[in-house]
């Protein structure tokens, strides 16, 4: 499912699993929950990649000869979990630690692009042009970097910071001195990082108590051209708050991920000013890739087999 990119077939050997299941590749995304009901109602064992397509109670319900989900990722917020199990549908999962390297080295991408004005510059190439309009950007190094979520991916980020010759803030709910030290950061309130930072950087995961974290309050404390990159999950910015600082020209923004993906047209995210924007590509490189599609294909033969691997909820087989 979800092969958006039409990268399933080359990042695995899929033949072992075609001689025992017919494999069908779905490229296009569902409109809707009415969509995928219908779409994969014939379906006995689906490989989902991630979270693009949700999978809450109402469609596995709907689902009446699912068996098996073979989950790309360790986790996936936007799959119930309890529903599959409550319907005795087997989930597993898969490796995740190409995916967070990937993250990480998109958002110093993302970082860089956005304060050396990178695409605009490519695109005035393109478009016959040289360094009209493109802009001048500052450079990173003596600046601060401000980390919100310090850990597997934010770690690596601050590594990233360091080494561009940046002083690293960090901040998160339960984030203690001495794990900030480790990685090379200075534990530092909320409000210092975001009023004291060049590039602030989100690296937390979306749930109830951080949805909104960065809302106007937040994005108002922000320094006058500060940029803000978010690689991890749409929902921690209010989006209002932050179409309006893009459009009045306070802030930059570097984003990965978006409210709804693929992006609508008429999302107006599409054509704000002041951003650098990529299609939620920082977990997807080919390492991932071949990590997620290779162990799925192995989930599946051991379901297959009556031996299953890498079993999200093994309720299920005790029964």
């Amino acid at each position: 499912m979800d092969d958006w990119q039409g990268v399933a077939l080359a990042s695995a050997d899929w033949r072992p699993l075609q001689a025992r299941a017919e494999v069908v590749i779905l490229r296009d995304p569902f409109a809707d929950e009415d969509a995928a009901a219908i779409g994969l109602r014939e379906f006995e064992i689906l490989i989902p990649m991630r979270e693009r397509t949700p999978f809450p109670a109402s469609l596995i319900e709907r689902l009446p000869h699912l068996k098996m989900v073979a989950l790309t990722g360790t986790r996936s917020p936007s799959l119930d979990l309890e529903a599959c199990t409550r319907r005795g549908v087997l989930v597993c999962n898969t490796g995740g630690k190409a995916s967070s390297n990937g993250t990480a080295e998109l958002t110093l991408g993302l970082m860089l692009a956005a304060a050396r004005r990178i695409p605009a510059g490519d695109a005035a190439i393109r478009a016959g042009r040289f360094q009209e309009g493109v802009g001048v950007g500052p450079v990173l190094e003596g600046k601060t970097l401000g980390i919100i979520g310090l850990g597997r991916i934010g770690g690596r980020v601050a590594s990233y910071g360091r080494a561009l010759g940046m002083r690293v803030l960090a901040w998160s709910r339960s984030l203690r001195p001495e794990q900030a030290q480790a990685s090379g950061a200075e534990l530092a309130g909320k409000e210092e990082l975001l009023a004291t930072s060049d590039v602030v950087s989100l690296h937390v995961p979306l749930s109830p108590a951080s949805r909104g974290l960065i809302g106007a309050a937040e994005i108002g404390r922000m320094k006058d051209g500060a940029l803000l990159v978010n690689t991890s999950r749409a929902g921690l910015v209010d989006q209002a708050a932050l179409l309006a600082a893009l459009r009045e020209g306070r802030i930059m923004a570097a984003l990965d991920v978006y409210d709804r993906e693929p992006i609508p047209p008429q999302d107006p995210i599409r054509d704000a000013p002041n951003t650098v924007l990529t299609p939620h590509i920082g977990y997807g490189s080919l390492d991932t890739f071949r990590q997620f599609y290779r162990e799925s294909i192995e989930n599946v033969l051991g379901f297959l087999k009556q031996a299953p691997v890498r079993v999200m909820n093994p309720e299920v087989l005790a029964r």
